[in-house]
């Protein structure tokens, strides 16, 4: 049986080009790129070329670019080092309340350190309310973390808006980009973004590897100490086959964007129409409009998602109840109950994200087998009737 995978939000495959690219770092180009020999040098000069991709991808010069191991580590180094770098100036963070864990947890953690974090709310539909940035930030106030788009919904935050109004009261303003690096347009300096978190494997890159930006001037304690690799700022031997690895799927996207943007909206579209006709009582979660332009998240009532996300796999259709990297718990979804979904309509998400590699076939294929699996649930759900 063909499987489909509809799980492109947690991860992605990587594209032969990609891998293609990283081959020669595990063999011939296996230099440390700290070395001053020539295979250091060597090894140096795939590091920069990496790090210039990626640089000109955001608009933001070579120097700002700092190579991690992944979105966790990014949005961790960005909220961590400019706290306590920042700390005699002020002890305040602000954040939403449907941010990634990696940006959530960090701020729990501070808060026992004795910084005061501010969890802004969100509308029905996702959204940051520019105004709530505004009115929470206090002379206090070191950081503004607010994510580009969420890899639940979808939802594209007002993020340039939300930057301005930092830039005016003189904060710092982070964004955790790991869903829309490659996939959306993005320049720093338009979003007025400070610090911006990134990982390669959302855009068919390997894992362990991704970066952030850091602009220049902006005070930011040292996250890993150690060498003296990234100009002080995070030691450790560089993951060369990783970089390069990420480098090459950043120009892949940048090549592919527009016309990706296009296909996967007419999926997506078709999608959630298709739901919407064929399977009463759903609800689209997330911006109607402001969305990824490869997100799908339906709630459907009366149903567990774990449950039609398993007969979906039986049926050979990948897809997630949300985030990855919240599936091993049995809580409701953080980010669908500050939509004001109650627990057992949040239960009842799906998320579907495609990718690259999705056809219009796949698409219809996923909409023969899922109104039949969900009357099936329902036939046999004690909620079906309930009106809950």
């Amino acid at each position: 049986m063909k499987k489909i995978y509809l799980d492109y939000a947690a991860t992605c495959p990587v594209d032969p080009e990609v891998l293609s690219a990283m081959i020669p770092c595990f063999c011939d180009l296996f230099g440390n790129p700290s070395s001053f020999h020539s295979y250091g040098q060597d090894a140096k000069k795939a590091l920069e070329n990496a790090r210039h991709t990626v640089a000109c991808s955001i608009g933001a010069s070579p120097d700002e670019v700092v190579f991690t191991s992944g979105g966790t580590e990014s949005d961790n180094f960005a909220i961590k080092g400019v706290a306590y770098r920042n700390r005699s100036r002020g002890n305040h963070i602000i954040t939403s309340s449907i941010e990634h864990h990696a940006v959530l947890n960090p701020c729990r953690f501070l808060q026992q350190e004795g910084f005061d974090v501010t969890v802004l709310p969100v509308d029905s539909t996702g959204t940051v309310d520019p105004d709530d940035v505004r009115k929470a930030i206090t002379p206090k106030t070191v950081l503004i973390s607010v994510m580009h788009a969420n890899n639940e919904i979808g939802t594209i935050e007002p993020i340039a808006v939300i930057g301005t109004i930092a830039r005016e009261h003189e904060v710092l303003f982070h964004t955790d980009a790991v869903q829309t690096y490659g996939h959306l347009p993005i320049n720093v300096e338009e979003l007025h973004t400070d610090l911006l978190s990134a990982s390669a494997h959302k855009l068919y890159g390997p894992k362990g590897v991704g970066f952030l930006y850091v602009k220049k001037g902006t005070k930011i304690a040292s996250f890993m100490h150690g060498g003296e690799q990234e100009q002080g700022r995070r030691g450790s031997t560089h993951n060369l086959p990783g970089i390069v690895g990420l480098g090459k799927a950043s120009e892949i996207a940048g090549w592919l964007m527009k016309e990706e943007d296009e296909r996967l909206k007419h999926y997506r579209d078709m999608l959630i129409r298709g739901i919407e006709e064929r399977i009463p009582r759903t609800r689209l979660n997330g911006h109607p409009v402001q969305r990824l332009p490869n997100n799908v998240n339906i709630a459907v009532s009366e149903v567990e998602g774990e449950s039609m996300m398993l007969e979906l796999d039986m049926g050979g259709i990948i897809c997630s109840t949300g985030s990855a990297c919240s599936s091993m718990s049995l809580e409701s979804s953080h980010v669908l109950i500050s939509l004001g979904l109650s627990h057992e309509l949040a239960h009842g998400s799906l998320r579907f994200s495609l990718g690259r590699y999705t056809k219009e076939e796949d698409i219809e294929r996923l909409l023969e087998l899922f109104p039949a699996i969900v009357r099936r649930l329902r036939a046999l759900s004690p909620l079906c009737g309930t009106g809950r």
